[in-house]
């Protein structure tokens, strides 16, 4: 399995321009579009003809309620047709304004409340580690201010503890988090047997270097940091 050709940024421009369709997006939605173009230009091992494929990685959008650029990269990639972007959100719509995995191509999970994305990511893991599957590697996007969820101080715990060498967390920090931690979003994980990166959040080589730069014998994090307001 190989990834898809790159994404072009003006079409994806006009695409997530789709989506919008006059609404108004904040930086839940622009924070998510380099990341997504870095996974699904240069680093997940899936196309839209192994949607399906035991072998494929899998990529989790915690951050459901940032759909829109998800929706937009799923187009440009071919997981989806274009024309579903015209009538996102409306009352025929397969595509809501959370991902539901049983009616749109190319997703793994349903979202809704944030905070269980790292769960089921861990979960997705362990499940992969269970049927012997050694090269499938699990991705889940989050936002910072998720980590004030209890359920991701669980989940983050378990991975550690287990050394899940083939889950990798993205921390989308963008300053919206509560209370933050003492030494960055990196700390949290760390101190639990995680290794880490904190990277710029726009800059494509770093996020690459960062998402493949695992160890494969415990967790990874990447803290792609946002400081542009989007």
């Amino acid at each position: 399995m190989t990834t898809t050709t790159a994404t072009d940024p003006a079409a994806l421009g006009a695409l997530l321009d789709r989506v919008r369709a006059g609404r108004e997006f904040g930086a839940n939605v622009y924070s998510t579009l380099d990341v997504l173009q870095v996974l699904y230009d240069r680093v997940l091992r899936i196309t839209p003809d192994t949607v399906d494929d035991p072998d494929r990685d899998r990529f989790l959008l915690s951050k459901g309620h940032a759909v829109a650029g998800y929706y937009a990269l799923l187009a440009a990639k071919g997981f989806l047709p274009v024309e579903w972007l015209d009538d996102q959100g409306g009352p025929n719509s397969l595509l809501g304004d959370h991902p539901d995995r049983t009616l749109v191509p190319g997703v793994e999970i349903g979202s809704g409340s944030l905070g269980h994305g790292l769960g089921l990511a861990v979960g997705t893991a362990l499940g992969l580690r269970a049927q012997g599957r050694p090269d499938p590697r699990v991705y889940v996007l989050l936002g910072d201010a998720e980590l004030d969820e209890g359920s991701n101080h669980e989940a983050i715990a378990y991975a550690g503890a287990t050394g899940l060498g083939n889950l990798t967390a993205i921390v989308l920090d963008n300053r919206s988090a509560s209370h933050g931690w003492p030494g960055g979003a990196a700390s949290r994980f760390t101190v639990n047997g995680w290794s880490a990166a904190t990277v710029d959040g726009r800059d494509h080589d770093a996020l690459h270097a960062a998402l493949t730069g695992h160890d494969h014998h415990r967790p990874h994090v990447v803290v792609a940091v946002i400081t542009d307001g989007k």
